[in-house]
């Protein structure tokens, strides 16, 4: 594959990613966005239910089994591997525009704060969701996660090398900060809607699900997370790691 075409590629994947990231912050906090979460309800309830879950489920199913090392393996005989990476983050970055797109919000409201610094708090812990979760992209290689570091290698004539396994920062408290980042961005609301509650449940259900897929890839990878395992708890601080005993539930650093 052509080296300047790989880069190039990989630079319009990572810029599409970046501005769905930003998107996705509109469109989960009702800010600025055109069509959000909770943009006013269109079409009958139960139709709209089952929309919004098949785009939820179509986006999980995207985003984890094209994670999977099996997966990768048959998947390089069809894309080159220096881009891989960058592919995988563009069918993300699809799979999130089309549920932005096609999104059928719900309405009713479950619960509703009113005191000024309740709302204030509740405000302060979506972002600091949203940027726990850029900090630790960082923390594990932000590059290598959304593929450019794979396609500047590959410009440069240099092979791809692995990143070593670490425990940088907060992954020394939780062994997953990024899924607690997101857990804060999707419940800190507010005003918790019908349609909010919805998405809340399926992605901490996605999320519980993804773990234990990514945690038996990191074993795998790197036998040294057995031990951290058992030490460091999932996405509880102060709580006690799992048993390393029980059956074995990725990416580069301490759970993605």
């Amino acid at each position: 594959m052509n080296r300047k075409l790989a880069f190039v590629y990989g630079v319009l994947c990572y810029a599409l990613f970046f501005v769905t990231f930003c998107y996705a912050v509109g469109f989960v906090g009702n800010i600025v966005v055109p069509k959000s979460l909770d943009s006013a309800p269109a079409g009958p309830l139960g139709i709209s239910l089952l929309i919004d879950l098949g785009l939820l489920g179509l986006f999980a199913v995207q985003h984890s089994v094209m994670a999977r090392p099996g997966f990768k393996r048959l998947w390089t005989r069809v894309v080159p591997q220096p881009v891989e990476r960058s592919t995988y983050v563009l069918a993300s970055s699809l799979a999130l525009i089309l549920l932005f797109w096609q999104w059928r919000p719900l309405g009713g409201v479950i619960w509703e704060i009113e005191s000024p610094v309740g709302r204030g708090a509740i405000l302060a812990a979506f972002g600091f969701g949203w940027s726990l979760v850029l900090v630790t992209t960082f923390l594990i290689n932000h590059f290598d996660l959304f593929g450019l570091r794979q396609v500047w290698l590959y410009l440069r004539g240099r092979d791809y090398q692995p990143l070593r396994f670490v425990t940088p920062g907060p992954y020394r408290m939780v062994r997953h900060p990024l899924y607690v980042g997101w857990l804060f961005a999707f419940w800190a609301t507010p005003t918790m809607t019908a349609t909010h509650l919805v998405f809340a449940l399926a992605t901490t259900g996605y999320i519980l699900i993804a773990i234990q897929f990514e945690e038996r890839d990191l074993i795998d990878l790197h036998p040294e997370y057995v031990a951290y395992r058992a030490n460091v708890p999932m996405l509880v601080p102060f709580m006690k790691g799992d048993d390393p005993t029980k059956s074995e539930p990725s990416t580069s650093g301490a759970g993605a």
